[in-house]
């Protein structure tokens, strides 16, 4: 295959001794080398994924590398992003992964934005990088990443990881399929659990990460076969890998500009994102008079969600008439932390039982709050309760979920 990138100058001797082992690789030596060093890549996340990336890339001796994200490190992030530490907790990810690769090699050149990959930035990113990877966590992103990829031509290299699969691809520009050839629409924002919600073994960030890493060296360096045209899916628990041939589309339209679809979910939180595809939240104030939000005949998923904010609903729990809460979580991440005197049904028992799942437990309430960890799973028990609620229970969704409540630890 081509290579990506023009060799850079002749290593120095110092670096020619800190990349001995590349060189002494038979097809590789002081050229491929020199490649990586001339190669500007930008990844995408500093999360999961983003952690073994950048670091196997700084330690590859890529001479650029641009990493975006707009979170900040949590201490649930530390069973898996390796590249963060315990003194990181609270710093913007991208600041915290670019001192890591500092310390990591000091005459890296290295450059952090924090923010987030949106269409108003993204084809100027593309355009200024010779390849991107894209360790991202939600649809809306990779599939702005795929189609900046395509209206740029820049190699993509993509991964996905979920409880114990990970999946691998590189999206090529007029070499192969890319994304939309597989999966032409964005799915919705909540149609698969987040890491947060589903689980992730942090040691599968690793394998799948280190594959991205090495298909980006491939890449660039013109050597072996990368992952175009094929889908690498890897299964942890049976250490199963399989690879899937795909093609593109021939019927397809080509991407010629940013789609408006995943505009507004690039830039919000995801519970947000869900509001808002929702529509908008009724004026209902609370008291007696409050109008119950059973809504008989309509699907669920046109059910408008009624939320509270947490400052309301402190309110409303030092006041006379108080609501029952409802956690709607897993039972480990009660171990966490819970909402005072709230009452629990985890929501795949109501996925799976409607108001049935919670009659017992709910018996005699009339205003309830559901929460979750951020708000999005309680925005569906919602819907799928007033389905079937009895006449004047009224169901709100707590925004921004228990991380919002102060106190909480962030996991």
């Amino acid at each position: 295959m081509t290579p990506l990138v023009v060799p850079a100058p002749p290593l120095t001797p110092a670096q020619a001794a800190r990349y001995a082992r590349h060189l002494s690789l038979p097809g590789f030596g002081s050229e491929a080398q020199r490649r990586l060093r001339a190669a500007k890549v930008l990844v995408v996340g500093a999360g999961g994924l983003g952690a073994p990336v950048l670091q196997y890339l700084t330690a590859a001796g890529v001479g650029q590398i641009t990493v975006i994200d707009d979170d900040v490190v949590e201490t649930s992030n530390l069973q898996r992003q390796v590249l963060h530490r315990q003194e990181d907790l609270g710093r913007p990810k991208a600041l915290s992964a670019c001192d890591a690769m500092l310390r990591l090699d000091p005459e890296a050149t290295v450059r952090p934005i924090v923010g987030r990959l949106g269409p108003d930035n993204a084809l100027e990113l593309f355009a200024a990088h010779d390849l991107v990877i894209d360790g991202s966590d939600n649809f809306a992103t990779r599939y702005l990443s795929n189609d900046a990829a395509e209206i740029t031509g820049t190699p993509l290299v993509w991964g996905t990881i979920f409880r114990f699969d990970g999946q691998v691809s590189v999206f090529w520009p007029g070499q192969g399929p890319m994304l939309r050839d597989l999966f032409p629409d964005i799915p919705p924002a909540d149609s698969v659990p987040n890491c947060a919600e589903g689980g992730v073994l942090g040691a599968l960030c690793g394998t799948i990460g280190s594959t991205m890493a090495t298909e980006a060296v491939k890449v660039i360096c013109g050597i072996g076969e990368p992952l175009v045209g094929r889908l690498m899916i890897h299964d942890a628990l049976t250490c199963d890998y399989r690879f899937l041939r795909l093609s593109a589309d021939p019927s397809r339209e080509p991407v010629t500009r940013l789609a408006d679809d995943y505009a507004g979910i690039c830039e919000v939180p995801a519970s947000a994102a869900l509001a808002q595809a929702l529509g908008p939240v009724p004026e209902q104030a609370p008291g007696p008079a409050r109008t119950p939000n059973v809504i008989t005949g309509i699907p669920v998923a046109e059910i408008t969600v009624v939320e509270i904010t947490a400052d309301r609903l402190a309110e409303e729990l030092a006041g006379d008439r108080r609501p029952v809460l409802l956690d709607v979580r897993e039972e480990w991440e009660r171990d966490i932390a819970t909402l005072p005197n709230d009452r629990w049904m985890p929501l795949g028992r109501i996925r799976f039982g409607g108001w049935d799942a919670v009659a017992e437990t709910l018996r005699g309430a009339d205003d309830v709050v559901v929460y979750c960890r951020s708000g999005v799973r309680s925005a569906e028990a919602v819907r799928l309760l007033s389905a079937g609620a009895p006449e004047g229970v009224w169901l709100r969704s707590l925004a921004g979920g228990v991380l919002g409540w102060p106190g909480t630890p962030q996991y």
